[in-house]
């Protein structure tokens, strides 16, 4: 259903295509966890065309990227990840499966406890060392697993029991096995590549030294007691120049793909587990919910205290006064009765809005269609609501998408100079997706402490998502993503 409020529309002004963010495009799942956590989900961040810093698209380097990666600091920063790893894997993978054998050795005896303890103690610090190493050289933020937490006043048997129980301390062992015959293969390939690679691009500038110090006039591919074959002409230098151009061109994607594994052994095994991350997760969402509802109930507090119950003292007084005044001047009487009156008036009327606030009948009665248009009417400017919904969602889903198309409204009212806005409200799966335009002067940023980064906190509580799209001069298109929760 699709109602204009303010005055008759035309041309629908700033509504983004719906396929936009259908399927797999615009799915919560993946903004969600620890790259795109609520506050730190920022507009600035969520960059395409169209989005603030798409100057950067005029800043882009001219030298294809395909061209410049054998040159770049990533390519070499990976190539030295992969130099590195197979020392390091040596040593690991020997400490581990001799700790590891030792241990499970002597567990018919009591040191083969503390001996299997301290081997997974070490290779917990050997995965600091990989974590380290990767943020450096990969580019992984990969956090610290969850600390081992000792019972019963945390000394020695309460240690080595939380070591041996702990699934952080068993994958990072498993790291250890795994990622030595790893190390082996990418270092063989990588090394391969790049000097083979180099070599046969640089051919040209060091030929010259067969001839003098080899005694032959190139390298030699082929030779038997009758017949060799030699790059010696300028045709064959020239083509073996260009297929080690090809190669070493090539060679920075290899190793990227190698790294790429290294990425995922590192995350999956070395980081924090998903059951850990989503418990972090839950209790920042309700440290954020009970900030929230403290916040809440600070305002009813103090819009009952300034407002409705304030005029309810003066009202008390006023009928006071009157009634004292009744027999000795009864015009006057009815004049401060009047007053009262109204007064009553006024106090009803912000409790209504009071009450509206914390949750509007209309939205418990006739659901979202209904009381967003209620809000749209309110607006300063003309607003088009559009609801495309199945059915109702979960009632506390629809109370946020309802305060949350409020707050952008009132921003648009008071912030954003328009002359018409939109809102349009459409299901996509299991999620409820809300969208507000407005052909404002734009600049909305969610960074700074700004009422929207309030209220993409709120939605992260709910594994919602909000993604900001507010160009300086506008158009400003705000998208949130709610669970149905039906």
């Amino acid at each position: 259903m699709a109602t204009e409020y303010g005055q008759e529309h035309g041309q629908e002004y700033g509504r983004m295509d719906r396929s936009e963010f259908s399927g797999s495009e615009f799915r919560g799942s993946e903004f969600r966890g620890s790259e795109f956590r609520g506050s730190e989900f920022r507009g600035s961040e969520y960059r395409g065309s169209g989005f603030r810093g798409s100057d950067l698209e005029e800043r882009r380097p001219r030298i294809p990227a395909g061209l410049r990666a054998p040159i770049e600091a990533r390519a070499w920063k990976e190539f030295g990840h992969v130099l590195l790893s197979l020392p390091i894997s040596l040593v690991t993978f020997t400490f581990a499966v001799t700790m590891l054998s030792l241990g499970v050795g002597l567990l018919i005896t009591f040191i083969g406890i503390p001996v299997l303890a301290a081997g997974l103690a070490a290779c917990r610090g050997f995965g600091t060392l990989e974590r380290v190493r990767a943020r450096a050289l990969l580019g992984v933020e990969v956090a610290d697993p969850e600390p081992l937490r000792p019972k019963n006043g945390g000394g020695p048997m309460a240690w080595m029991g939380a070591v041996l129980k702990s699934g952080v301390s068993w994958r990072h062992v498993l790291y250890a096995v795994l990622h030595m015959p790893w190390a082996i293969f990418s270092f063989t390939v990588s090394v391969a590549f790049w000097t083979y690679g180099w070599a046969m691009l640089t051919y040209p500038l060091w030929q010259w030294l067969f001839p003098v110090y080899g005694g032959q006039d190139g390298i030699q591919l082929y030779g038997d007691d009758g017949h060799r074959i030699l790059i010696d002409n300028p045709f064959e230098i020239g083509v073996t120049a260009l297929t080690g151009l090809l190669i070493t061109l090539a060679t920075p994607w290899i190793i990227r793909a190698l790294t790429t594994v290294d990425r995922v052994m590192v995350v999956g095994l070395l980081g924090p587990s998903s059951l850990a991350t989503r418990v972090v997760e839950l209790e920042s969402d309700r440290g954020v919910v009970v900030d929230t509802a403290a916040a809440d109930l600070r305002r009813i507090e103090r819009d009952l205290h300034d407002g409705a119950q304030a005029r309810l003292v003066a009202l008390a007084m006023d009928l006071g006064l009157a009634k004292e005044k009744l027999t000795e001047d009864p015009q006057a009487a009815a004049r401060m009765v009047d007053e009262a009156h109204g007064e009553v008036k006024v106090a009803l009327q912000e409790l209504r809005d009071l009450a509206r606030g914390i949750h509007p009948a209309v939205l418990t009665d006739r659901g979202l269609d209904a009381a967003l248009s209620a809000l749209a009417a309110r607006c300063t400017v003309p607003v088009q609501v559009e609801v495309d919904l199945p059915a109702r969602p979960a009632a506390a889903i629809e109370g946020i998408a309802y305060f949350t198309v409020s707050e952008l409204l009132q921003n648009i009212s008071k912030h954003a100079r328009a002359s018409r806005g939109s809102v349009d409200v459409w299901k996509v799966e299991n999620r409820l997706m809300l969208q507000v335009t407005d052909d404002g002067a734009g600049g909305a940023d969610v960074t700074g402490g700004s009422g929207l980064a309030g209220l993409a906190e709120r939605l992260d509580a709910v594994d919602g998502i909000l993604v900001v799209d507010s160009p300086v001069g506008g158009p400003t298109a705000v998208t949130a993503e709610l669970p149905w929760r039906a």
